[in-house]
């Protein structure tokens, strides 16, 4: 497969990191939304779903920037909430609210959640634009349970308050490395990959 520039279609630091750790084996060159524009567009999210988002930004940037273009829409589900803060997970506090706000509101939320009470998981579905008609589609999920606390100075988003399954630490506190081999993010981009390897380009 020869070298392919795809551009990650958002300007989160933190997804843009992650996304480069985990294909840092595959023969692409990472580029972000910060290196083709300024300021960064915003992108418009009006979906009902992660696979709606993903692909709406994954074309959005195809129609402007035609080459590859990786999208990724995340979130964290939780079942106390009935599933929320789900596909309005970065907006969860109100447009334009930080990390901590989100944290925040989540812990307030579930205030009245005992531990047995507090289950959740991470949802990622990437899109992946390969031209103006052909598109590779993946997902995958991360089961684990919202702290009372957050803890951690790693990663982003909900991270210092996410234990996942098989841990008693959070997604911030574990190591990048432990973090990407159990995450929503990295099961979808390890299938990504071999779709990708499956098409010989």
């Amino acid at each position: 497969m020869k070298i392919r520039e795809i551009i990650i279609a958002t300007g989160n630091a933190g997804k843009v990191r992650e996304i480069g750790e985990l294909l840092s084996d595959f023969p692409v060159h990472l580029t972000s939304l910060r290196d083709h524009w300024d300021p960064i567009p915003e992108i418009p999210e009006t979906g009902e779903s992660f696979l709606e988002n993903a692909f709406q930004k994954a074309t959005w940037v195809y129609s402007r920037k035609p080459c590859w273009v990786l999208a990724d829409d995340s979130g964290l589900e939780v079942d106390f909430l009935h599933g929320e803060p789900g596909v309005r997970s970065a907006r969860y506090a109100g447009d334009g609210a930080g990390d901590g706000a989100n944290n925040a509101k989540l812990l307030a939320m579930l205030r009245n959640a005992p531990i047995g009470k507090r289950t959740a998981r991470f949802r990622c579905v990437m899109v992946l634009a390969m031209s103006a008609t052909d598109h590779l589609t993946v997902e995958g999920a991360c089961g684990g349970r919202i702290a009372f606390a957050p803890s951690g100075t790693g990663g982003f988003g909900y991270d210092p308050l996410f234990l996942p399954d098989g841990h008693e630490m959070t997604f911030a506190e574990l190591s990048p490395d432990i973090k990407n081999s159990v995450s929503h993010r990295g099961k979808a981009l390890r299938e990504l990959k071999r779709k990708i390897s499956e098409l010989a380009l």
